[in-house]
């Protein structure tokens, strides 16, 4: 089908017309979304700006709820901001009853009403002052009539207002407080006006000058100096206010019904009078006296110290040196009844050789001298030609005097002589140690180390010359260990020695594969130490005896079930091998020879002999591997062993042997496994008839202990040494003659021993090499 030309234009109108349209969507879609990005910029912006604001907002409906941010809820000690405002009281935090009373009260008339409102509260637990101020919120804001209300922190000014309120009220109570010591004083106070006339006193004025009060001193102009030379109190004031300089003297004046001494100062002060008050200076004198007898006493207390004092007076002459002093200065007696001056108390010093040598003694001595003038006081250091150390401290007085303090320091000196050596010692001990050694001060600093320890967490020595503390320490550490989580261990191992007084220990690998052993341990001294050693070929060296430990275990649980296999494949055609013995024995297979009879009877013998043996075997390894079956009943132990006894009759009889069998039905019953517990017994017997020669004694015993049951087995055989009774115990066999009896060899001792450890009891064998052998055997 042809298009018309009319049809191709309207077409390609339509199509044109599609892609304006698109075109435009396109472009008010960009726009739209530009405007979106910029209201979006303009909200977060705005949100920041509130968030950074010092005024926090609080929305707060008419049903209660409220929002605003997190910020608020720190400022009220709250974990979270809550939905509601009654919530606002966390019962420990938040706002009290009564703030949140009132807040909620303002919020309803801020909401009914629409009036502003301002209030001021503080949260429980914290001292911010919270300014609240509240307005109808703007509808655009929030619609129907919710309020908002304005946080502010004001605790800097609340505190300022709180102390100019608290200066003030200081002020107004120090006024006061003056105003009362005034009048409280023991002392006469007074004011004089411009014209010298008394216009206040004290109530020591009234009482000194025996008035009735205050008023009548003043309205009657009584006066308590009485006048001087001429001139009256008043007259004496009127010159001190003239002069504006205050005039202090001293007067005798009756104060009560006394005559006293007093020291009278006027003051002037300015246009406003003159003030003045009284001292009474009886009270001085017998300070005076006191201070005297004071003095006495500390001069008898200087005789009981160990530290030489004199004191020298303004003639520079030796007014006090005691007991000490002398002895340091070897003084003659006569200087207690004529003291010398300064000048020949060194010369007696020197004749006694308790100055130092110098060349030019007069020089020396003139230069001493000069203590007496100088400014403060000097300190030098003798040193006596006999060895003696004195530290002299020479104190000049105000008087022109001077007081001369001597120390005898030498065996102070002896001891910092032995303590660097010590310290020097101990260096040389810490240096010398394998292991790497560190001491950290309580405050983590490290005070001392020894030269392995930068070594073994290769650092150079030069850090530790600034006492490092112990975390910048674990930080030069952290990029060496193979797991740097490691350090906080050995942080806790430092602070666990120094603060918490208790010794810690660890283990921390190297990057480099070396494996670090260390220890905390507390000094008496407050301090702990820190103990590392390279610990990496012992560490090998037990992984791999654990390996070792590990096959062996492997190796001797092989063993075991080995063995017990082969017990039962070796069980089987041993008993073929016997039942074919046994049969040719008895004719089926025709008649034997009288030799083949004994051929036959050999053979059945010896498949019993090893059948015996076999069982033994197996027994033991099922009792090594814990898979040996107990069958568990009552057995009665007086009887039980009898039959044990009566079944071996043949083999005592043989060798004529007194058995003595002690005990009765007292021993009572045990739970055990007749058969297990009968071979275990059976084994001891048969070894002690084989151990004990022709004509020999056993002795079997039984007894009831407390706690289960005893059985003694003991003859008077050979004996053993401890060395044969160990390989015995083993199962190994006992050297001896090719004759001597199979009794003494095999595993009857160590079969015995598992059977009645099995039963929960203990076996306990003495062995003397001639003396013969006792086994005890104690039941549960």
């Amino acid at each position: 089908m042809e298009l018309t030309p009319t049809a191709l234009a309207l077409l390609g109108l339509l199509l044109a017309a599609w892609t304006a349209g698109a075109v435009w969507l396109v472009i008010g879609s960009l726009q739209r979304a530009r405007a979106a990005r910029a209201a979006r910029s303009t909200v977060r912006r705005l949100s920041r700006m509130i968030e950074d604001s010092p005024a926090i907002p609080l929305l707060v409906k008419t049903d209660g709820k409220i929002e605003g941010p997190d910020r608020l809820a720190a400022w009220l000690g709250l974990a979270r901001l809550p939905g509601y405002l009654s919530e606002l009281d966390g019962g420990d935090t938040g706002l009290t009853e009564f703030d949140l009373e009132q807040l909620r009260d303002a919020v309803r008339r801020t909401q009914k009403t629409a009036a502003p409102f301002r209030m001021v509260v503080t949260p429980r637990g914290s001292e911010k002052s919270l300014a609240l101020r509240g307005q109808l919120a703007d509808t655009a804001v929030s619609t129907g009539g919710a309020a908002l209300v304005w946080w502010f922190d004001f605790s800097e000014s609340q505190g300022e207002l709180a102390r100019l309120r608290a200066e003030t009220a200081r002020a107004r109570n120090d006024f006061a407080a003056l105003v009362g010591l005034i009048e409280a004083a023991p002392m006469p106070m007074w004011f004089r006006g411009p014209d010298m006339a008394l216009r206040l006193v004290n109530s020591a004025y009234v009482e000194a000058v025996g008035a009735r009060n205050a008023q009548t001193v003043v309205d009657e102009q009584v006066e308590l100096v009485e006048t001087v030379d001429g001139l009256t109190a008043a007259q004496v004031a009127a010159q001190a206010h003239e002069r504006d300089l205050p005039v202090e003297r001293i007067v005798q004046a009756t104060v009560g019904s006394q005559r006293r001494s007093l020291r009278v100062s006027d003051l002037p002060l300015g246009e406003e009078g003159v003030a003045g008050y009284a001292v009474d200076i009886e009270e001085m004198e017998e300070q005076g006296r006191e201070f005297r007898a004071f003095r006495a006493a500390q001069r008898s207390m200087l005789d009981l110290l160990s530290v030489g004092v004199a004191q020298f007076d303004a003639d520079r002459r030796l007014a006090f040196s005691n007991q000490p002093f002398q002895r340091i200065f070897a003084l003659p007696a006569s200087t207690r009844i004529d003291p010398p001056q300064f000048e020949r108390f060194l010369d007696l010093a020197r004749d006694k050789g308790r100055l130092p040598e110098v060349r030019d003694f007069p020089e020396f001595r003139s230069e001493l001298a000069h203590w007496f003038t100088r400014d403060a006081p000097h300190e030098d250091a003798w040193t006596l030609s006999d060895g003696t150390h004195l530290r002299i401290v020479a104190q000049p007085m105000p008087d022109g005097g001077l007081v001369l303090v001597a120390e005898d320091r030498s065996e102070q000196l002896a001891l910092s002589a032995t303590r660097d050596t010590l310290l020097r010692t101990r260096t040389a001990t810490f240096d010398s140690l394998f292991e790497s050694l560190g001491v950290f001060a309580p405050d983590g600093r490290m005070q001392l180390w020894n030269r392995s320890f930068p070594a073994i967490w290769g650092i150079p020595e030069e850090f530790f010359d600034e006492h490092p503390h112990v975390d910048k320490l674990l930080d030069r550490i952290s990029n060496r260990l193979a797991r740097p989580g490691q350090r906080k261990a050995i942080g806790e191992v430092v602070r666990a020695a120094t603060l918490d007084r208790r010794q810690m220990g660890g283990q921390v690998m190297l990057s480099d594969g070396r494996t670090l052993e260390f220890a905390g341990v507390p000094l008496p001294d407050g301090n702990g130490l820190l103990t590392v050693m390279d610990v990496t070929d012992s560490t090998k060296a037990e992984e791999a005896l654990r390996e070792r430990a590990s096959a062996l275990e492997e190796a001797d649980a092989v063993k075991t079930r080995f063995l017990a296999n082969m017990s039962y494949e070796f069980r089987t055609p041993l008993t073929s091998i016997g039942g074919f013995a046994e049969l040719l024995q008895s004719g089926v297979a025709g008649e034997l020879s009288e030799q083949g009879k004994e051929y036959a009877g050999a053979i059945v013998t010896s498949v019993a002999r090893l059948s015996k043996q076999i069982e033994s075997v197996l027994d033991l390894t099922q009792s090594e591997a814990g898979l040996l079956p107990m069958a568990t009943e009552e057995v009665d132990l007086f009887t039980f062993t009898t039959q044990v006894v009566r079944a071996r009759e043949d083999a005592i009889e043989a060798k004529n042997l007194t058995l003595d069998l002690r005990g009765d039905r007292g021993a009572g019953s045990v739970m055990a496994d007749a058969r297990q517990l009968g071979r275990a017994l059976g084994n001891l017997l048969d070894n002690a008839i084989d151990a004990t020669p022709d004509g020999g004694r056993i002795l079997v015993a039984l007894t009831r202990r407390k706690s289960g049951a005893r059985i003694v087995i003991s003859d008077n055989g050979e004996g053993m040494k401890p060395s044969e009774l160990a390989r015995a115990m083993d199962g190994y066999r006992l050297g001896g003659e090719a004759g001597e009896s199979e009794g003494k060899r095999g595993l009857g001792l160590p079969l015995a021993r598992q059977l009645i450890e099995a039963h929960g009891g203990r076996l306990e064998i003495q062995s003397e090499k001639g003396a013969g052998t006792t086994a005890t055997v104690l039941l549960p």
